[in-house]
C-alpha cells in the first residue's frame, strides 16, 4: 500500500470515522513493529513487555486521542514513537517502584562509554535528561526521539523536523554529547 493511501485514512481518523482506524493498522503495523523493535533494543534484556503487546499498546493511545491532527505518516510514526517511550517510560516506573519499594531513584545504569551505542538500563534516567533538554532546546529533543527512539534516518528526521540533514546531523552530536553529560553525571 503507497504512503498516499496512509495519508488519507490519517486525514480520515480526523473526523473520528471508525473505518480508516480499523483500516490503518494493517498498513502501519510493520513501521510502528520497527519502531517498537528500536525502542525495546535498548532496554535490558529480561525486560517483560514485547514488541507486539508495545505496538498495541501504542497503537490504542493513539486512536483514543481526541485530536487526531496526523499530517503523514512521518508524522503518525513520529508520534507513535513518543507514545511509546512513555509507555516504556511508565513501565520502568512501576518496576523501579516495586522493585526498590516505593520508588526511590537508584543509580544510572549507563556505561560510561556511550549513551547510545550501549544497551540503556536506565530508560528513567534517559527519560528525566531528555525532559530537561526538551526545556532547554526542543528540536534537539525532538531529533533524539526521532533518530534514537523511532530509529529514523538523518534524512527521515530532516523531513519531519524540516531542516536540513547537515543541522541534523549537528544537533544529533550536540543532543547525544549533552545527554551524555547529564546520565553520567
Amino acid at each position: 500500500m503507497g504512503s498516499g493511501e496512509v495519508t488519507d485514512l490519517l486525514m480520515q481518523c480526523r473526523v473520528d470515522e471508525e473505518t480508516a482506524l480499523m483500516k490503518l493498522l494493517p498498513l502501519v503495523y510493520d513501521e510502528l513493529r520497527k519502531v517498537a523493535d528500536n525502542c525495546l533494543r535498548n532496554e535490558r534484556a529480561d525486560h517483560t513487555l514485547q514488541s507486539t503487546a508495545l505496538v498495541h499498546e501504542a497503537y490504542m493511545r493513539l486512536v483514543d486521542q481526541r485530536n487526531r491532527n496526523w499530517e503523514n505518516r512521518r508524522h503518525f510514526l513520529s508520534i507513535a514513537a513518543t507514545a511509546m517511550r512513555r509507555i516504556l517510560i511508565h513501565h520502568a516506573e512501576r518496576h523501579r517502584a516495586k522493585k526498590r519499594g516505593g520508588g526511590k531513584k537508584g543509580e544510572t545504569l549507563f556505561e560510561a562509554s556511550s549513551v547510545f551505542e550501549e544497551r540503556a538500563e536506565d530508560v528513567l534516567a534517559l527519560d528525566e535528561a531528555l525532559s530537561r533538554l526538551l526545556r532547554i532546546d526542543e528540536q534537539k529533543a525532538k531529533i533524539v526521539e526521532l533518530r534514537f527512539f523511532a530509529g529514523l534516518s538523518v534524512e527521515e528526521t530532516a523531513q519531519v523536523v524540516d531542516v536540513s540533514a547537515r543541522t541534523i546531523e549537528r544537533d544529533w552530536r550536540l543532543a547525544k554529547a549533552w545527554l551524555r553529560k547529564e546520565i553520567q553525571g
